[in-house]
């Protein structure tokens, strides 16, 4: 199959596709420092930077294979995090008229699309409603639903929505979730480098041995990967660090060191959360915001560590600054997540 990526970011979407063995030929989005990242992992591909609603014609020229469009509007607006976005008048939310305007213009036999399970409830639920009508209207058979990546074998609880449709009559059915048990924190993130607060070192070798099977699958015979980059955090953030075990978060901050923050009591449950080496992580967002604390140091999670806890492999480098990074990775889709719709996708071929 022959892949169109839209709203790409640094590529998560795209590298499940890859896996499925779908050639990407086309993929744009907004993000400069995600494009670097994209063009560097998949250089074959033709990259456009820019607005989407810029886009009249596409660089792609429709071939004898099968063709799959793909793509997350940007999800801000719909999550369940971000009250005062969720509604009609975020321009951003109707940005997945865009994704049936591309649609509309080149009639691929697939379409993805994807976004957070919040935009079911967003509005009533009347963006979902829409654009599964929009794509009726133009031919497609659609189904949709919600799939948690944890039952696909990444290490993280990260719930998402897809609507998947198709020119030939297919009622598609969502991949069944794996039968066993998916990695947990530290089979994902347990063989690498011990790390420094504020460490700046992007190239290092393994601490140890892959820890588990999904380690082994991550690192691919490597020796040596890159983005080892932890945030720099004030000293009275670390020492809240040490307070916390793993599995707790700012409720088991002591109040005399929460004394900057005006009522402490509101904090967010997901802000200051130490993983739980023995469980999937929680979802990889803004892990720099909300100072998602490694399992066993004190310290945030470097991009690698995030990166594994997405399930992208030791290979796929990320590009920018250490703030672009860590937004490339928080706002990707996961990979196995990714490839496990592309495959069933591939199956009624």
């Amino acid at each position: 199959m022959i892949g169109i990526d839209i709203f790409s970011g640094a590529g998560g979407m795209a590298l499940g596709a890859h896996m499925a063995n779908i050639d990407i030929e086309f993929a744009a989005d907004c993000d400069k420092f995600a494009l670097q990242t994209y063009k560097h992992n998949f250089p074959n591909t033709h990259v456009y930077l820019g607005d989407i609603k810029n886009i009249s014609i596409l660089p792609f020229a429709k071939k004898e294979e099968q063709t799959v469009l793909f793509g997350g509007p940007p999800c801000q607006g719909f999550s369940t995090s971000n009250q005062k976005t969720r509604s009609l008048s975020n321009d951003k939310n109707w940005l997945f008229k865009e994704f049936i305007r591309i649609t509309t213009s080149v009639m691929p036999n697939w379409v993805v699309f994807e976004n957070v399970k919040g935009i079911l409830e967003t509005a009533n639920g009347v963006f979902v409603e829409q654009l599964i009508h929009d794509l009726e209207s133009i031919g497609y058979t659609v189904n949709s639903g919600v799939l948690n990546a944890k039952d696909f074998g990444v290490p993280q609880t990260r719930s998402r929505f897809f609507a998947v449709g198709n020119l030939h009559g297919i009622r598609f059915e969502l991949p069944h979730k794996l039968t066993n048990p998916g990695p947990t924190t530290w089979d994902a993130i347990g063989d690498l480098p011990s790390l420094m607060v504020g460490a700046s070192k992007s190239r290092l070798e393994y601490l140890s041995d892959p820890c588990s099977d999904f380690s082994k699958k991550m690192r691919g015979g490597l020796s040596i990967c890159s983005n080892h980059l932890v945030t720099k955090n004030a000293d009275y953030v670390i020492e809240r660090y040490k307070h916390i075990p793993p599995g707790g978060n700012w409720q088991n901050i002591p109040d005399k060191l929460m004394s900057n923050y005006k009522n402490h009591t509101r904090c967010h449950t997901g802000i200051y959360r130490r993983l739980n080496p023995d469980e999937p992580s929680v979802v990889i967002g803004n892990f720099r915001k909300n100072m998602l604390i490694h399992p066993l140091e004190d310290r945030g999670l470097s991009v690698r560590e995030a990166a594994r806890l997405q399930s992208f492999p030791d290979n796929f480098e990320f590009k920018g600054s250490i703030g672009f990074q860590q937004q490339q990775v928080g706002n990707a889709v996961p990979p196995l997540l990714a490839k496990a719709i592309f495959q069933k996708i591939q199956s009624y071929i």
